[in-house]
């Protein structure tokens, strides 16, 4: 059933969180003592993520804050959960994660992602050019992207005289950042399988397809140039306490949040107290779910039993953990009592 070998690992995604009577700024700091502490628990990687004109998540320029966190921490590894490509060319992502490579040498990785990271109207705002209709070249920015990173470009291709710099070859070899496929969908899995890259899928924010897509992409993989074998991971959302009822009220914080966000509300991350008023007020409102939660909320044995279930049954070897509360004492402990369940090697 599974492949799992030599224990689950466990990375974190870190989307900087507002919380009600905090700055933004204070999200920002946060996030980096976060990734030093989780440095130091012996978790895999730290990604954070990118979204843009929201009062709810803070991080609207990753790779600013990785430049930052590289320096902060000694071994983790680094990246983005993600770049949403579709706002930027191909050759400006390529010399961004080149210099963050050049940085923090084996340490980087670029996660890209098709998803806006906010609404229409950001959008818009983001858009490379307004003088023509939208249309969806994202595949053509992936494989352009590629083709940067890897000095991949055929002879006589326009773009074949053009480096992106830092240069990042050893010996002949690439050396550049591991370049990641994220998404939440069926189509992203085969644009994964596509271009021959590992894929992360968010099963957080949409759990439907999550087995679907991870079977389809590890099924269909063919090993070429970039990888012999499949790589995929999910990223689940987790709260974690030294009590069962602990957990789940912190977690009212976070699901709240996500019916805030499918209301179209974009307010800061609400205290527990607040969560709960503000939930007997709401009522039930149906959220899409899946074969496993968005989140598990328990003890850190509760929240091992059930990641190590979700892993084994689609046979991956490592877990992103997203975790949101409104305490970040709470926030940080909740990764402390996961690494130390976990046995990581901090």
């Amino acid at each position: 059933m599974s492949d799992v070998k030599g224990g689950l690992r466990l990375s974190v995604l870190d989307q900087s969180p507002v919380l009600t009577g905090s700055t933004p700024a204070e999200s920002l700091e946060r996030s980096i003592e976060l990734a030093r502490r989780v440095d130091e628990l012996g978790y895999q990687r730290f990604w954070m993520s990118e979204h843009h004109a929201m009062d709810t998540l803070a991080c609207t320029a990753p790779e600013i804050m990785l430049a930052r966190i590289g320096a902060e921490t000694k071994r983790i590894r680094i990246g983005s959960g993600g770049i949403m490509l579709p706002h930027y060319t191909p050759l400006k992502i390529a010399e961004v994660f080149r210099t963050l490579y050049a940085l923090y040498p084996e340490r980087v990785d670029l996660g890209v992602g098709r998803a806006p990271g906010g609404g229409p109207m950001e959008s818009l705002a983001l858009r490379r050019s307004r003088k023509t209709p939208m249309e969806d070249d994202f595949p053509d920015q992936v494989a352009e992207l590629l083709a940067f990173l890897e000095d991949g470009f055929p002879q006589g291709h326009p773009f074949s005289r053009v480096r992106a710099m830092p240069a990042a070859a050893l010996n002949g070899r690439y050396a550049g950042p591991d370049v990641w496929m994220l998404g939440s969908s069926m189509w992203s899995s085969a644009a994964a399988v596509e271009f021959g890259l590992p894929y992360s899928f968010a099963h957080f924010f949409s759990p439907v397809k999550t087995r679907e897509a991870i079977t389809a992409y590890k099924r269909s993989f063919t090993a070429g140039v970039r990888r012999s074998q499949p790589e995929a991971t999910v990223a689940v959302g987790v709260v974690c306490a030294e009590t069962q009822e602990e957990a789940e009220y912190l977690a009212t914080s976070v699901k709240l949040l996500q019916r805030r966000i499918r209301l179209g509300d974009r307010r800061p991350v609400a205290s527990p107290e607040e969560a709960l008023r503000e939930l007997r007020l709401l009522g039930d409102v149906p959220m899409e779910e899946g074969e496993w939660p968005r989140y598990f909320g328990g003890t850190p044995a509760f929240v091992r039993e059930h990641l190590e279930q979700m892993a084994g049954e689609l046979g991956i070897s490592e877990i992103i953990v997203n975790t949101i509360v409104w305490d970040h004492a709470k926030r940080a402990r909740s990764y402390e009592l996961l690494a130390r369940e976990f046995g990581l090697a901090g």
